[in-house]
C-alpha cells in the first residue's frame, strides 16, 4: 500500500481497489495474416448480429402498424408514425432489422427499424460506502505546440498528494486509479521522410516521449495507471491499436501499477465494468452522420452493440478471419472515449433496467481538464489545470 508523503503528523494511505483487465478480446495473438478480405469480418459481425436480432423479433414492438402510410418531408427524410427517422442517423457497417411491407410496384416499404439495443449488464457492485475515484485523461501531447509541461505537471502533483492543503491531499488519497486515453504525445512527422536521421534531429524524435515517461513515473509511484494508444501515438493505426511498447517508458516500467493497454480497452474496477476507446471511433462516425453532440454517437455505438461499426470501411482494422473484436457482447456501467472538443456526461437507461455512465473526455492540452469518476455512485466532474503568470 502506498503511502502519501504530506507534512503533517500522519501519513494520508491511498484508498486500493481490485483490477481485472478484460483486454483479451482486443489483443492481437497468433493471427496469421494470409492475404484475407475484409468481407470475413463483415460475415462474422453479420453472422452475429443476424441470429441476436432474430431471438429479439418475437419480444419487439413495432412502433407503427402495418397499414400507417410512411411520408417523405421535404428534407426527404422518412416519417413513421409521426417520428421523423433520418437516414443520417446509420452508417455504413450497423446491422439492423427492418419491418416493413411490399408494394404494388414491388419495393419494400420499411415502416420501422430494429436495433439490438443494450447488451444483457452484469449487476454492478457498487457495495463500497466510500469514495473511490478514477481519472480520465486524453491529449496530453506532449512535445506539441499546445502542450504546457507545467500544466500537466500540476495534474500529477493533484494525484500525487503533492497539491493543495491537507483536505484537498485526503480527497486525492482517494484516487485509486488514473487511464490516459491515447494522444499522450506528438511525434515531429516532417522529420520521418525516409532518410537517415542526425543525432540532433533522434533526440527531437524521443524527447516528447521521455518527457511523458518522466511524468508517468511520478504517478505510477503511488497510483495504478492505465495508458492506451491513440491516433497520434507511436504505435499500430489499425484498430483495435495494440498496448505501447513498454521499453518506451523505462522509468514507468519498473513500477507494477504502470499498465500498457490496448485501443479500445476494457477493465473491471471494484466490480465496475469500464470500456472506453481513445476516440477513433467516435470522430469516424461524426465525419458520415449526423449528431447534436459526442454523447448521442456514443449511445447509437451501445444500442447498436458494436464499438466501431465504421470498421473496415472508413476506419481502418485488422482483418478478423472469425470474430469482430467490436461487438459489445456485455453492457459496461461506465462507457469513455478520450480526445473529444468538449465534456460531456449522462446516463444512459436500458429497456432491461441497464445503466450507462457515457463519458466524453476533452482534450487535455486545449482544455486543461481531466474527468473524475466517483466508483461508489459513478457520477463524475471535471478538475481544471491551467497557468497564468503576470507581471
Amino acid at each position: 500500500m502506498a503511502a502519501m508523503e504530506i507534512d503533517t503528523e500522519k501519513n494520508l494511505q491511498r484508498k486500493q481497489s481490485t483490477y481485472q483487465s478484460l483486454d483479451e478480446t482486443f489483443e492481437i495473438q497468433n493471427e496469421t495474416y494470409r492475404g484475407q478480405q475484409y468481407s470475413q469480418i463483415y460475415f462474422a459481425r453479420l453472422h452475429t448480429m443476424r441470429t441476436l436480432l432474430y431471438s429479439l423479433v418475437t419480444h419487439w414492438k413495432p412502433h407503427v402498424p402495418d397499414d400507417h402510410l410512411v411520408l417523405e418531408d421535404e428534407s426527404g427524410r422518412v416519417k413513421l408514425g409521426g417520428t421523423v427517422l433520418s437516414p443520417s442517423v446509420y452508417v455504413t457497417g450497423v446491422v439492423v432489422a427492418l419491418h416493413g411491407k411490399e408494394t404494388g410496384a414491388g419495393d419494400f416499404m420499411v415502416l420501422d427499424v430494429l436495433e439490438a439495443g443494450l447488451a444483457p449488464q452484469i449487476e454492478p457492485q457498487l457495495k463500497s460506502r466510500e469514495d473511490k475515484y478514477v481519472v480520465f485523461i486524453s491529449g496530453v501531447n506532449a512535445g506539441s505546440s499546445l502542450s504546457n509541461p507545467l500544466q500537466f505537471q500540476l495534474l500529477v502533483d493533484h494525484i500525487t498528494g503533492h497539491l493543495g492543503d491537507e483536505k484537498e491531499q485526503g480527497i486525492a488519497a482517494e484516487i485509486v486509479h488514473v487511464v490516459i486515453a491515447g494522444n499522450s504525445v506528438e511525434i515531429p512527422l516532417g522529420l520521418l521522410n525516409g532518410q537517415n536521421l542526425a543525432s540532433k534531429d533522434q533526440s527531437r524524435l524521443s524527447e516528447p516521449v521521455q518527457e511523458l515517461d518522466i511524468l508517468l513515473t511520478q504517478i505510477a509511484a503511488g497510483v495504478p495507471v492505465d495508458i492506451m494508444p491513440g491516433s497520434n501515438d507511436p504505435a499500430n493505426f489499425c484498430l483495435p491499436q495494440q498496448p505501447l511498447n513498454r521499453w518506451l517508458f523505462p522509468g514507468s516500467r519498473a513500477y507494477n501499477t504502470f499498465r500498457s493497454c490496448t485501443n479500445p480497452h476494457c477493465f473491471e474496477l471494484a466490480g465496475v465494468r469500464i470500456l472506453g476507446t481513445s476516440g477513433q471511433n467516435i470522430d469516424d462516425l461524426k465525419k458520415y452522420s449526423e449528431g447534436k453532440d459526442e454523447l448521442e454517437f456514443m449511445e447509437r455505438t451501445l444500442k447498436w452493440r458494436h464499438l466501431a461499426p465504421t470498421t473496415p470501411n472508413t476506419l481502418g482494422c485488422y482483418p478478423f478471419t472469425d470474430r469482430d473484436p467490436f461487438l459489445i457482447e456485455s453492457c459496461p456501467h461506465v462507457y469513455f472515449v478520450g480526445n473529444q472538443d468538449k465534456y460531456g456526461t449522462r446516463i444512459l437507461k436500458g429497456s432491461e433496467g441497464q445503466l450507462v455512465r457515457l463519458i466524453s473526455i476533452p482534450k487535455f492540452c486545449n482544455t486543461g481538464m481531466v474527468v473524475v469518476l466517483n466508483l461508489r455512485n459513478l457520477e463524475c466532474h471535471t478538475l481544471s489545470f491551467g497557468t497564468q503568470f503576470s507581471l
